[in-house]
């Protein structure tokens, strides 16, 4: 591996004792051997929920699940789809569903007797949806310290009232008992017709909105979009918000905007992205990561229309497939999948091309559009296997359209282990950029192989030489696989002394990958 570009000046990047994640190239100045980043998948386990009630159905939608003080909560839409010749019917309504849990993984429906279904209150019902458009409602706790107890969650609700269309704000003190808390839309930039996002930023000091937008594709010879910057101001009807860019070839994206007290929020803005645009985005699912917060973590869900062909018909449920296109075409020959972005900024996002869910080796349920749609929110829960740490959980709907399949299947990952710097057995390497920080010891989130392993040194920032005494020969081999290993040297692991000093890390991996780095006392 050549060091010799390790010359060229760098601005050092100060991580102080935060947590980094290999979710970017942020800190990554050079890979070489073998070492390459890669994105990492979830796991698919057990069903969370069989979305057999009356009042739920096979379009159920808009999963929001987060931790509240030791139990576990889940918000959803309860709708039908039923197939009468050509059309589309949704008898019976929309509501807005409610499961809680102790332990993220064994989920009930309490009988909340809020809303009455069929003659009785005895449901999981939290409200009739009928005048929430698409039936999207997604809370979330208020971290903000000034928040009134009254309005302690929040959350968007999509609703038409006579002119005025776009996101009302809502409040609640308790997570059950809802009202709105604005008096019209605090939002009218966009589609808005899939989950509109909200949470409190800590790190930032504001609240911030993610939600959808439909855009005109460009034509040959026309500029790029996204050459420029584009607004979507929340004064008005905004962007997209009539459908008038439905006669064009278009695509669907994410907006973002903020605002200080949930009410009045900045002119919607299109988020950036390290490939260029992508044509096809749905659900955005961004949430500041809790061990990081100072990373913004999404995972949209990507639509492909292929078309009709016979490579098409050797995918999973033909005929499912064939009585969704007499409807529409794209209801059959589209397929939807999850995918994985960072953003350190909340506007600029680092999309992986890879899938971060594949629909996967099956028969059924996975393979149409409206599948393979994962929850807003990211919560631990225990291992299975006994004595092993907490893991990630999220929740992935499964059998969309589909009698009586329907399900949310939960998933997992370990912790930080969305994305990695990984080697093979032969080797490779990765120096970071000059980074200054603050603590006494280097702690790394890794895995290896019985016959694999890690090793750290410490560069002079632009001198390209080892720290006495943090060289690579002197690092004790670091083995196993750990949440939090702590790197050692001959000398000990004290780096007190370098605090506020640029150095380089080179790691030298072999058959291992490193998910998370941290400087701490």
């Amino acid at each position: 591996m050549t060091m010799a570009n390790l010359n060229e000046v760098a601005i050092p990047v100060d991580i102080d004792s935060r947590l980094e994640l290999m979710v970017d190239d942020y800190l990554v100045s050079q890979l070489g051997g073998g070492a390459r980043r890669r994105l990492n998948s979830p796991v698919p386990r057990d069903i969370a929920l069989q979305l057999d009630a009356p009042w739920e159905g096979n379009a159920c939608g808009g999963f929001t699940v987060f931790e509240d003080d030791g139990r576990y909560r889940m918000y959803y839409r309860g709708q039908n789809f039923v197939y009468a010749g050509k059309e589309l019917g949704t008898p019976g309504g929309k509501y807005i569903c409610y499961a809680e849990s102790a332990d993220g993984i064994h989920w009930e429906r309490p009988d909340l007797g809020l809303v009455e279904f069929d003659g009785s209150r005895k449901n999981n019902i939290l409200m009739d949806a009928g005048e929430i458009l698409n039936g999207m409602f997604s809370p979330f706790k208020d971290g903000n310290p000034e928040c009134a107890d009254e309005s302690r969650y929040k959350a968007f609700s999509l609703m038409q009232r006579g002119y005025a269309r776009g996101l009302w704000a809502y409040g609640s003190p308790d997570g059950i008992h809802w009202s709105a808390i604005s008096d019209g839309p605090v939002i009218t930039a966009g589609l808005l017709d899939t989950q509109n996002l909200a949470f409190w930023d800590g790190e930032r000091g504001e609240y911030r909105a993610y939600h959808r937008n439909e855009f005109r594709l460009p034509q040959t010879g026309e500029e790029p979009y996204g050459a420029h910057p584009v607004q979507a101001g929340n004064g008005g009807q905004g962007v997209g918000s009539q459908g008038s860019l439905r006669g064009s070839r278009y695509g669907r994206d994410i907006l973002t905007a903020t605002s200080s007290d949930f009410i009045n929020w900045t002119d919607s803005v299109y988020v950036n992205y390290n490939e260029g645009r992508p044509s096809e985005l749905y659900t955005n699912q961004v949430t500041p990561y809790y061990r990081a917060p100072h990373l913004f973590l999404g995972f949209p869900t990507r639509y492909v229309e292929r078309g009709w062909s016979e490579e098409l018909e050797a995918l999973p449920e033909i005929e499912h497939r064939r009585m969704r296109a007499a409807i529409s075409e794209r209801y059959g020959a589209a397929v939807t999948d999850g995918m994985f972005m960072s953003s350190r900024d909340g506007y600029s996002f680092n999309l992986w091309p890879e899938s971060f869910i594949r629909p996967g080796l099956r028969p059924r349920d996975n393979w149409t559009y409206g599948d393979n749609f994962q929850n807003w929110g990211i919560v631990t829960t225990p291992s299975a296997v006994a004595g092993a740490p907490d893991e990630l959980s999220f929740y992935v709907r499964e059998g969309y359209w589909r009698d009586g399949a329907s399900t949310l299947r939960r998933y997992t990952m370990r912790v930080d282990g969305f994305a990695s710097v990984q080697a093979p057995l032969s080797g490779g390497e990765l120096v970071t950029k000059p980074l200054i920080f603050s603590g006494r010891e280097l702690v790394l989130n890794f895995t290896a192989s019985a016959a694999g392993s890690i090793g750290v040194e410490l560069l002079r920032d632009q001198m390209n030489s080892p720290v006495e005494g943090f060289r690579l020969e002197d690092c004790v081999e670091v083995l196993g696989d750990d949440l939090e290993r702590v790197v050692r040297w001959k000398e000990g692991r004290e780096l007190g002394g370098l605090t506020g000093t640029p150095v380089r890390l080179r790691f030298v991996l072999r058959d291992a990958e490193l998910f998370s780095l941290r400087f701490r006392e």
